[in-house]
C-alpha cells in the first residue's frame, strides 16, 4: 500500500470531506471556510499527495500564461525586471500574469492548479517543501532569488560574490584600507552575496570587516542615510570609502556626507550597485556595478519557455556585472582628511 500513489480521493476520504471540496482547497477557490480549507490542506501534506495534472494537460494543452510571483512591486529593480519580463512573454505569445503575496498556499494553488504553463519567482515565501513540491510535479519554474537546479528548474541570478569583490579589489587599488558596508535586507540574496564577496576580497589584503563597519540599509535611501548619520554622530572614524549594497542605499549614503559636510570623493568614495538611471545624473555621480536588471529578465523569460516546451534542462545561469566608474571615488591622498 506505501508503494501506491495518494489520490485525490484518498484525500477527501481521510479529510471526510467530497473530492470537489479537495479540489477547490487545493486550487484556492474561495467556497470554503478557512478552517475546512486547512484542514484539508494538512491532510494532503500529511498524506505527502502530489496532484495529478496530466489530466488537466490533456484537456487544455497549455494556457499561454507566465506567471511572476514576487513579494513588492516597489522602486527601480521591479519596474526594469517586470517590463524586461513582459516584453520577453509578449515577443514568445505568453501574457504575464504578476502575483504579489506572502502566501505560499495561494501561489502554490495557482502554479499546481495548471493556470499557467510555467512560473518565475522572487519570492522568499515559497520555501523548501514548495521547490520540492514542483520537482515531484515537475513544474517549469525559474528562481531569480537562490540558485537552484533541477530537471525543470533554472535560476538566473547576478553574480553578487563576484560584484563585491571586485569592489573590493577597485578600492583597495585606489589605496583605501578603512571601509564600511550599507547591507541590504538580511534574507536577501544578492546582499549577502555581495557581503561575502567584498569581505573576501578585502581579506586578501590582510583587512577585516568588522560588524561595526557594518550599518543597517535595507536597500531603501532614508534607511541608508539615517545609519549614515547616527554612524557619524557617535564620533566613529570616517572610512576611506563606502560600499553600499545597491544605488538607492548609496544615494541615501550621499546625501548623508552632503548634510554632515563630508566631501565625496574628497574625503571618502562610495561606490552602489546595480546602476539605475539616476546613478549617473547625482552630485557626485556614483560609481557603480552595472548588473542589467533587464538582462536578467529577458533571460528569465527565455529559460523558462524552453523548459515548458522541453527544449533544455534546468541550469544555473549567472549573470556577471561591470563598474562604472564615475566621480563618487578617487584615489586616497594625505590632504584628504
Amino acid at each position: 500500500m506505501a508503494s501506491q500513489k495518494v489520490t485525490i480521493k484518498d484525500v477527501a476520504r481521510e479529510a471526510g470531506v467530497s473530492i470537489s471540496t479537495v479540489s477547490n482547497a487545493l486550487n484556492g477557490v474561495d467556497v470554503l471556510r478557512p478552517e475546512t480549507r486547512q484542514h484539508i490542506l494538512e491532510v494532503a501534506e500529511r498524506l505527502n499527495y502530489v496532484p495529478n495534472l496530466n489530466g488537466r494537460n490533456l484537456k487544455s494543452r497549455s494556457t499561454n500564461v507566465i506567471g511572476l510571483f514576487l513579494t513588492s512591486i516597489r522602486g527601480t529593480y521591479y519596474n526594469v525586471l517586470v517590463d524586461a519580463i513582459y516584453q520577453e512573454c509578449k515577443k514568445d505569445g505568453y501574457e504575464l500574469n504578476i502575483f504579489v503575496s506572502d502566501r505560499a498556499d495561494n501561489m502554490m494553488a495557482n502554479i499546481l492548479g495548471k493556470r499557467m504553463d510555467g512560473a518565475i519567482i522572487l519570492n522568499k515565501n515559497i520555501g523548501e517543501k514548495e521547490t520540492a513540491l514542483f520537482q515531484k510535479t515537475q513544474t517549469p519554474v525559474i528562481f531569480l532569488d537562490r540558485e537552484l537546479q533541477g530537471e525543470r528548474m533554472t535560476s538566473v541570478v547576478f553574480d553578487s560574490c563576484h560584484a563585491g569583490g571586485m569592489v573590493a579589489q577597485y578600492l583597495l587599488s585606489l589605496g583605501h584600507r578603512t571601509f564600511a558596508y550599507i547591507s541590504g535586507a538580511w534574507d536577501n540574496y544578492d546582499n549577502i552575496k555581495r557581503l561575502e564577496g567584498f569581505r573576501a576580497g578585502l581579506l586578501q589584503e590582510g583587512i577585516r570587516l568588522d560588524s561595526s563597519d557594518i550599518l543597517e540599509g535595507s536597500f531603501e535611501k532614508e534607511a541608508s542615510c539615517e545609519a549614515v548619520k547616527r554612524f557619524l554622530q557617535a564620533g566613529k572614524k570616517l572610512p576611506d570609502a563606502v560600499f553600499a549594497a545597491n544605488d538607492v542605499s548609496a544615494l541615501g549614503v550621499l546625501e548623508a556626507f552632503a548634510d554632515s559636510g563630508i566631501r565625496v570623493p574628497e574625503q571618502v568614495s562610495v561606490v552602489g550597485c546595480d546602476d539605475i538611471e539616476i546613478a549617473g545624473l547625482v552630485q557626485p555621480p556614483l560609481t557603480t556595478v552595472r548588473t542589467s536588471f533587464g538582462r536578467q529578465g529577458t533571460l528569465a523569460v527565455r529559460h523558462l519557455t524552453a523548459l515548458i516546451a522541453g527544449e533544455e534542462k534546468g541550469c544555473i545561469d549567472v549573470v556577471q556585472g561591470r563598474i562604472v566608474l564615475r566621480e563618487s571615488t578617487c584615489a586616497r591622498t594625505d590632504l584628504q582628511k
